[in-house]
């Protein structure tokens, strides 16, 4: 998507000294990009103690086994 934006020539120098980039436009999107990462990551930090997870790993390993085993005995049978 093309867009003229009016950004300030310093601000513009220093996302791309930061980037490394010497294209204002991947500068730019790289820059943005980290931008909504951040603000992500703030959401989802702002969610802790919030929310209970429940570990249910070693049940699903246990039924992923369970399921092996049957699929093992239904084709050894034939």
């Amino acid at each position: 998507m093309r867009a003229t934006l009016n950004i300030p020539d310093d601000l513009l120098s220093e996302v791309q000294k930061i980037t490394g980039e010497k294209s204002k436009t991947k500068a730019i999107t790289i820059a943005m990009k980290e931008y909504v990462r951040q603000k992500k990551i703030k959401k989802l930090l702002a969610l802790r103690g919030k929310i209970k997870i429940e570990d249910v790993t070693e049940e699903l390993e246990n039924l992923e086994i369970k399921e092996m085993e049957e699929n093992d005995r239904r084709w050894s049978s034939r």
